[in-house]
């Protein structure tokens, strides 16, 4: 059997059907009533994890495709909570890992874990949204699973939320002959985790969470959706912080980019309305929706998202909203990794050149300068261009915007690197160590230090708790105290994540942002 398989039949053995159950025969112990039935969890160690909890009414399938999700429907039922959930439909073709996940469009689901303990008081509530390019991915990850972090700090609560992906969560139909009824389907992913966001608001206190203390966190496509959740009516009831690794507002796109990415896979697949979408086998359908790669992201319609984020933070509107933010030294290298070199280079070049063609003269000479000056590898050129453009002048955007509304911002930069060829510290080789699944080595080849990953952990829990991710001597893994600094406009410190040296450290004595020549470019948003 190939690793392929191996790991095929694991992350399956994962998903069941969870099914209701008649009488009384179950453990009390483990139950959890909630509005939408009774769940019935299982313990491992000093852990009880519901899983492939429903949070909405009915799932988006049928006629409810490209529909908003529904309100959940009050119910006395006991359910076992035992299996994940089926994962968003998504396309194969994108990565391995997407053909380990059992599908469906029946995927609205989440997670719980809790500690087995006696404690009274309400414990704040961690929100984990996965990352996946908001076209790939699922709870059922191993790489998710969130039992050891709740194993090692019994003070919180985690959740894991779906919502659904590609063409399913993020495509435009309003423009359609017959598209007027399909008035949200642009952002019915981000829709998706409001109704989740709801589900946990009213009933995590059920499972010994505090429903006024929730910090909602994720990395990639989910660090994007942290960061434009705040800027959703009434959002801010649901949570109080943000946590937000390696993604940003820049993970979004105009109604004219995703209206000409909706009619190039309508012309691809010959139909002309949503009814004819609606006839399609959904496989023919998932399978032709690769034409769009990376380029179904949530769109700044100006109804559900703002037309201009960055300026919606720069008047305010998460001033109320704690956020911790950063992201990783060689966020390209993922691709790299992923694609190979030479294929990379010509994703890269093409993908330089049709941006490059939205900028004014001037704009071009600057990230011409800027490229010349990259030494290295044949890759490396637009890898580091598109780590500045992509992933660390939205950091500092945000950063400085956030800052300037006289919100709150604590900024950091990772640094360790993976063991893989050319993976470097790229695109999520921190998952693993944020987690505490160090076994999984899927993106770094090995383990970071463990009082390292620990330190990094306790400031995440801390920031869940109190706001503030700094660690005082006692509670610090090193027994030595942590102190990170807000984020402040003139000295920009940032938390550096060396492997063996967590420090503060102002921007300019790394150099990690380009603020002449790349800085501007956060202005047309993502590659």
């Amino acid at each position: 059997m190939n690793n392929l398989e191996e790991a095929k039949k694991k992350i399956r053995a994962l998903y069941g059907e969870n099914k209701k159950i008649i009488g009384d025969d179950y453990d009390k112990s483990l139950a959890v009533k909630c509005i939408n039935g009774t769940f019935v969890g299982k313990k491992t160690n000093n852990v009880i994890a519901y899983k492939g909890i429903p949070f909405v009414g009915k799932q988006p399938v049928g006629e409810l495709r490209w529909k908003a999700p529904v309100e959940v429907i009050p119910n006395d039922g006991v359910y076992e909570a035992y299996f994940n959930a089926k994962s968003p439909r998504q396309n194969e073709s994108f990565s391995e890992e997407a053909s380990l996940y059992v599908q469906g469009e029946d995927c609205l689901y989440l997670n719980v874990w809790k500690a087995d303990d006696v404690s009274t008081e309400k414990k704040p509530v961690m929100v984990w949204i996965h990352g996946g390019a908001f076209e790939m991915g699922g709870t059922a990850d191993p790489l998710y699973d969130c039992k050891n972090f709740v194993e090692e700090n019994p003070e919180v609560v985690v959740v894991s939320i779906t919502y659904r992906l590609g063409v399913f969560g993020f495509f435009h139909l309003s423009h359609l002959a017959d598209g007027k009824n399909y008035p949200d389907a642009q952002n019915l992913g981000l829709m998706d985790q409001m109704a989740a966001l709801k589900w946990i608001h009213e009933n995590i206190s059920n499972f010994g969470g505090d429903p006024d203390n929730v910090t909602i966190f994720g990395e990639s496509a989910g660090a994007g959706s942290v960061t434009l959740l705040p800027l959703i009516k009434g959002s801010h009831k649901y949570f109080q912080r943000v946590i937000a690794q390696s993604g940003s507002p820049v993970f979004t796109r105009s109604a004219g980019q995703a209206i000409a990415c909706t009619n190039e896979l309508m012309e691809k697949l010959n139909c002309k309305t949503v009814a004819d979408l609606q006839k399609l086998d959904v496989n023919k359908f998932v399978e032709a929706s690769a034409v769009l790669g990376l380029r179904v992201w949530p769109e700044r319609d100006g109804n559900y998202l703002p037309l201009n984020p960055y300026e919606k933070y720069a008047n305010g509107a998460a001033k109320d909203i704690d956020i911790l933010q950063g992201c990783n030294k060689d966020e390209l290298n993922y691709f790299v990794y992923g694609f190979g070199v030479e294929p990379y280079n010509a994703w890269g070049d093409a993908r330089k050149e049709m941006r490059l063609a939205e900028l004014t003269d001037e704009e071009k000479i600057l990230v011409e300068s800027f490229c010349k000056d990259i030494k290295g590898e044949s890759y490396e050129r637009t890898s580091r261009l598109f780590d500045q453009a992509v992933f660390i002048a939205p950091l500092f955007r945000l950063s400085e915007n956030q800052t300037k509304a006289g919100g709150k911002s604590y900024t950091y930069y990772f640094t360790p690197e993976a063991s893989l060829p050319v993976m470097r510290c790229g695109h999520a080789v921190e998952l693993a160590t944020v987690l505490n699944n160090p076994e999984n080595t899927i993106f770094t080849g090995r383990a970071f230090d463990e009082t390292f990953s620990k330190t990094m952990r306790k400031m995440w829990v801390q920031f869940a708790k109190t706001g503030n991710p700094s660690l005082s001597a006692d509670i610090s893994p090193d027994g030595k105290a942590k102190v990170w600094p807000l984020y402040d406009t003139e000295n920009k410190k940032v938390m550096v994540f060396d492997e063996f040296n967590i420090h503060p450290e102002k921007e300019s004595e790394r150099k990690i942002l380009d603020w002449e020549r790349t800085y501007f470019l956060t202005k047309y948003y993502c590659i």
